[in-house]
This record gives structure tokens, sequence and C-alpha cells, in this order.
């Protein structure tokens, strides 16, 4: 693919399954962005080898892509108590699955087994919440496909790519709940507090 070099094509290509680039995905140590907010293409991360939501949804859809899938990002947004997430979604065999960048025990690869984008997101809905044990999943954009910034280079680019959060924050997002629902939301359990706080790069 244009821009990419043979280095980078080897490794991207041998992440020939959904699975793989999960798992490969698993293997980066989390970006922890010591030295300020990063926006990275997938070409720094390969260089990096460290990645933060966002950049590991993008080099998933980057590697989906060469696969011959469309490279396609999906925005979950939350309440304005708790942080976004962003995941990188594909179909097979007719169904949505989802690929991951997460450093906690939840929120994570999703098989595809699901009929329609909103069935998919609404299986995060319950294992998302905030430091308090609030829910706080709230709606989500329609799959954003990342074709649209080739000619800015998102796929290679040495700055960091900021358009792309800002394009699926500007991007329609369809809600999930009634004003009602979250009124009478319950607080997760303790144990489901203690495993959300289980994260794999400390």
């Amino acid at each position: 693919m244009v821009g990419l070099t043979r280095t980078e094509l080897r490794v991207l290509r041998r992440l020939d399954s959904p699975r793989k680039i999960q798992d490969f995905l698993e293997k980066l140590p989390s970006n922890h962005e010591p030295n300020g907010d990063t926006c990275r293409s997938p070409r720094a991360v390969l260089r990096t080898k460290t990645a933060h939501c966002i950049e590991g949804a993008m080099l998933a859809a980057l590697a989906l892509r060469l696969k011959g899938h469309r490279p396609l990002l999906v925005d979950l947004t939350a309440a304005p108590f708790d942080q976004d997430h962003v995941i990188a979604v594909f179909r097979q065999h007719g169904h949505w699955g989802a690929i991951s960048k997460t450093n906690h025990a939840v929120l994570r690869y999703r098989e595809p087994v699901y009929r329609t984008i909103r069935e998919l997101v609404m299986s995060y809905f319950h294992e998302y919440s905030d430091s308090r044990g609030r829910k706080s999943l709230r709606s989500y954009s329609r799959p954003v496909d990342l074709s649209r910034f080739d000619t800015r280079g998102w796929m290679t680019a040495e700055d960091d790519v900021w358009y792309v959060p800002e394009y699926l924050v500007d991007a329609k997002h369809i809600p999930l709940l009634s004003h009602a629902q979250i009124a009478t939301l319950r607080r997760i359990d303790p144990i489901e507090h203690e495993a959300g706080d289980l994260v794999r790069w400390p």
C-alpha cells in the first residue's frame, strides 16, 4: 500500500485475521503518554511499539484493510464524567466484531457475532463504567471509514493525526438511552468494580 515500507507491510501482512491483530495489540505496552497527549499514526505505533485506544484502533483498521476490509472505526462516547473509547470494527460471516486496545480487563475484543453495529456497541454497555461505578456509555458513531483521510497520510504520518479523533468527535452519534433510563441505572457491583481496576500494563 502506498507509503508503507516493505518492513511495515511484512509485519502487518502477518496479521491475517482479526484474532491475530488483537493478539498483536495485546503484546504492545500501553502508551501512557508520559510527554503529553498523542494520537500517533500506525507507522509511529509500529516504531514505538506502544499504543493507547485510538492508536491501536487505527493500526487494527490498517491491518484489516490489507486483508480486504474497509478501515472502520466506531467512537463510543461516555457521559461527561467518564472517557470515550474507540474500536476498529469488521464484518465476518455477515456479522460485526470489534478489535479494541485497552489497558483494562474490560472493553476488549468482540467476536463477530453481532447483527448490527448497535448490537455490537451494546455488548460494551454493562462493563462501561467510571471510577465510582456509574454505567457511563451513552452513544456511538456510525462506522467512519479512514480511507477519507488517505490524502492526509493517516497511515504513515510522522506528526500526530489529531484530525482523526476530531472528525470522530464531530461525527453524528446515536444515543443509546433515554433520560428516564439514565435516571434509573444501577451502579456496578463491587466485584465488577474490582475487575475493572485490573490493568495489563501498570
